[in-house]
């Protein structure tokens, strides 16, 4: 669907298909006359100030992008058309995809390595039915997402489903848009509270409340939400974490999503130098550490020998950002009998959810690790030995270790493939990764630039959600060639 410019840009088919006569007849049509043109553009310009009539749909798309939604997929429909248009008049850029499912998966992987909300529109009743598995994906992975939902509220229409309890089953938060009046400050709100609270957001609009005329002045209120407030952490539990860091041996950072941010890693690579401890990252944070001479790239299921042996040796694991839960510690084998566990997160409620804990510190991954720094006593030695670089500088990578080709004339070993991938392709890549047996040979095997190098829809475990994944996240990051990893389940 072509973006046609000076605010022009609509929904559209392309007509580029169409034969002959027709293509051109639909075009000219649509092209109108140039003071056809200019008089859409001036009404656009009145539109909320006192000029033309703006409907709710209208308005709701302008308060959107106005509160800081600038990439939309979607699949459109009768529903959701005006509401996309008016999005797309008002700057957002609109990726349509042939399926439901793959727009969410899409609009889920963009947030993700964009830092920014995205929005994904659908049509109601089975256009979200249809977009259930990627928004629960985005849901369990907290990616700030916005589900733009057409709704029907009349129980005899066939499109007629309650989307409230859809989305609250699988872990949106439900909102609604209920009146003209409250249309742009409800629409705004789905913005902020996705950014702030992390949350996949589902936004029903039902079609009468869509076609009624917003009150003159109503985009006034629109506005970007701001930025998410940093959460300080006590200094109590500072100094607690300070004790446990000072008492330790051998320490072990596990860096999660809440610490996927330049300014995160640099804070947790100045604190681990200070007291001598590794650096690892869950399976979603990979590649933050990259080009760390400590760093153990991935802990859990994708952990390389040498690296699975050193976070089972440590005496202190501290999951920073991160939810230390059964893929990141192995069902627990990744912890040593005597360890002890201690976790930041600036959410209270992801303390101790999937493990028990020694100390819970909430707060902000950047600002407690530099609360700590500035408390720590001293340097530490910790497992940065001579011996222990040596091992991880030659055999932390699953590249590095033997292994016997079981490589024939017909068939190539996916070990062999993927090290030869790794050394074809450019450094700077976004990779996305399906799930399925073979998810571990590029999970492994392919390097990553930084934590915006692979993106990994896993937390729900859906096979199909690979190609989706790496086209949303290559249009995050045009700069980086985009590698989906696929296989056959």
């Amino acid at each position: 669907m072509p973006l046609l410019s000076d605010g022009q840009r609509q929904v559209r088919p392309d007509p580029a298909p169409e034969p002959g006569r027709t293509a051109r007849h639909r075009e000219r049509r649509r092209r109108g006359t140039a003071a056809h043109r200019g008089g859409l553009r001036l009404a656009r310009a009145r539109a909320g100030t006192g000029g033309a009539v703006v409907k709710v749909a209208e308005a709701v798309g302008r308060a959107l992008h106005a509160a800081g939604v600038e990439q939309v997929f979607g699949v459109v429909g009768s529903g959701n058309f005006h509401l996309t248009n008016a999005m797309v008049a008002a700057g957002a850029r609109f990726v349509a995809a042939r399926h439901e499912g793959g727009a969410a998966t899409m609009a889920d992987a963009y947030a993700r390595v964009s830092g920014t909300v995205a929005a994904v529109s659908v049509h109601q009743g089975p256009g979200l039915t249809n977009a259930l598995t990627g928004i629960t994906e985005a849901a369990k992975s907290r990616t700030p997402l916005v589900v733009l939902a057409a709704e029907v509220t009349r129980p005899t229409s066939n499109f007629y489903v309650d989307q409230d309890a859809l989305g609250a089953a699988v872990g949106a938060v439900p909102l609604r848009i209920t009146s003209a009046e409250d249309a742009v400050e409800q629409a705004c709100t789905a913005v902020r509270r996705a950014l702030h609270e992390r949350r996949t957001v589902l936004l029903n609009l039902p079609l009468e409340v869509q076609a009624s005329d917003a009150p003159d002045g109503a985009l006034a209120q629109a506005a970007a939400p701001p930025p998410r407030p940093a959460v300080e952490p006590a200094a109590a539990e500072v100094a607690a974490l300070t004790r446990l860091l000072e008492q330790s041996r051998r320490p072990v950072f596990v860096a999660g999503r809440g610490s996927r941010s330049p300014a995160a890693r640099d804070a947790l690579e100045a604190l681990a130098e200070r007291c001598g401890a590794l650096l690892a990252t869950s399976a979603v944070a990979r590649g933050l550490f990259h080009g760390n001479p400590w760093s153990l790239d991935v802990s859990g299921g994708f952990a390389s020998p040498l690296a699975a042996e050193l976070i089972g040796g440590a005496d202190l694991i501290v999951g920073w950002g991160c939810a230390l839960n059964m893929w990141t510690m192995r069902h627990g084998a990744l912890i040593g009998a005597d360890a002890t566990v201690a976790q930041v997160d600036d959410d209270p409620s992801a303390l101790g959810a999937h493990r028990e804990l020694q100390l819970g510190v909430t707060g902000d991954v950047e600002r407690t690790a530099r609360h700590v720094l500035a408390a720590f006593g001293g340097t530490r030695q910790g497992l940065r030995t001579p011996d222990i670089a040596e091992a991880v500088a030659t055999r932390v990578r699953w590249r590095d270790l033997p292994y016997e080709d079981t490589s024939t004339r017909d068939r190539i070993d996916p070990r062999t493939l993927s090290i030869a991938l790794d050394d074809i392709l450019p450094a700077e890549r976004v990779i996305g990764v399906d799930s399925g047996n073979f998810m571990g040979h590029p999970s492994m095997f392919l390097s990553v630039p930084d934590q915006d190098g692979f993106c990994f829809t896993q937390a729900y475990q859906s096979i199909g959600l690979g190609l989706a994944t790496a086209i949303g996240a290559a249009l995050a990051r045009p700069d980086r060639l985009p590698v989906a990893a696929l296989g056959d389940g």
